[in-house]
């Protein structure tokens, strides 16, 4: 039984293999002008002006610099089913020439492993660039919720509004945990869930991503308008130390194995990805350029400005956490696709 539950957690707690060229090998080299006088687009799975395209704009702004031939950057916005016509778009209809690489939803993988509809791709067969971010949500209440802790959640009713992860996170803790938050649908946008918490309809959110509290609503961190209860990750975040983590509230190893698998899609908070399919010297320049991207100062210092955090994970992290995840035991996807709502 030891044995069996060492394996139910090891899916995705042990380390990542990264599949990293050693010392010598030879690489294909891109011609040095490949991209000269033509144009990169990046594909948002959202409408502009959330957390997806601005971190897709951002990258936009700076990673032309570091493709061979410094091509123009432009973002082009393809909202749809929750970012799954990004996706299908990437998968069957954009060039497999390095021209068009995407950003989507973190949890579409999960989403294909869980059957969803409307997924006409394979997540493995992706070249998965990177993710700008390692990302942490968070559950808060509001400053007058009666709820302080997320012990105290599970002593009494909580109303929290939903939309997204904000909608998968407390149905799992509740499944899970024994939490008791009464979610409240209907809600179109993150926006409106914070306008509602305002107006004192809802007592807070479970899954909101830390940074973009920081971009958005710098102010009730400082003023303590809202609680944090919870951290939604596989990690804690540095900023929230004292913060409990979910997968340390688990009660039993086949429990933790759950939550493991539910909340891996944090660990590529901020994804982008390009065609499956394409020449190794393309791959090596797109996965090249990302990288170089996250380390430019200039990048940073926008990111800065505008109170975005970059924490990133390399390509070949965000493809074996893809395969770890595709590799889960049954019984774990069985139990998740029981207790985790997917976005038709």
């Amino acid at each position: 039984m030891q044995r069996k539950r060492a394996r139910l957690i090891a899916f995705i707690a042990a380390p990542l293999l990264l599949a990293i060229h050693g010392p010598g090998v030879a690489r294909a080299q891109i011609a040095p002008d490949y991209y000269k006088g033509k144009s990169v687009d990046i594909i948002v799975g959202y409408e502009t002006g959330g957390g997806y395209d601005v971190y897709a704009r951002l990258l936009a702004r700076h990673m032309g610099r570091h493709l061979p031939g410094q091509p123009g950057v432009v973002v082009k916005n393809m909202p749809g089913a929750v970012s799954r016509a990004a996706g299908n778009y990437i998968a069957s209809v954009a060039a497999k020439d390095g021209m068009a690489i995407a950003t989507i939803a973190r949890g579409l993988p999960q989403d294909e492993l869980l059957g969803a509809p409307g997924i006409r791709f394979r997540s493995a067969d992706f070249l998965w660039l990177g993710s700008m971010n390692n990302e942490v949500s968070v559950g808060v209440a509001w400053q007058t919720s009666t709820v302080k802790t997320i012990q105290e959640a599970m002593q009494k009713e909580m109303m929290v509004g939903a939309i997204a992860d904000s909608l998968v996170f407390p149905t799992v803790t509740n499944a899970v945990l024994g939490t008791k938050f009464k979610i409240i649908t209907g809600y179109r946008s993150g926006g409106e869930l914070s306008l509602a918490m305002e107006r004192g309809e809802l007592e807070g959110r479970m899954g909101w991503s830390w940074s973009s509290i920081q971009s958005t609503n710098p102010d009730w961190i400082r003023d303590k308008r809202i609680i944090n209860l919870v951290q939604f990750s596989t990690s804690r975040h540095a900023d929230l130390p004292d913060v409990p983590l979910v997968t340390e509230l688990a009660k039993n190893a086949e429990d933790r194995a759950l939550l493991e698998l539910v909340f891996a899609r944090q660990v590529m908070g901020r994804p982008f990805l390009a065609p499956g399919g394409m020449s190794k010297d393309v791959n090596d320049a797109l996965r090249n350029g990302f990288d170089a991207s996250m380390k430019d100062p200039q990048l940073l210092a926008d990111a800065v400005k505008v109170k975005l955090e970059v924490n990133p994970v390399s390509g070949a992290e965000v493809q074996e956490l893809v395969r770890r995840m595709f590799s889960a035991p049954a019984s774990v996807v069985a139990r998740a696709k029981e207790l985790v709502p997917v976005e038709k």
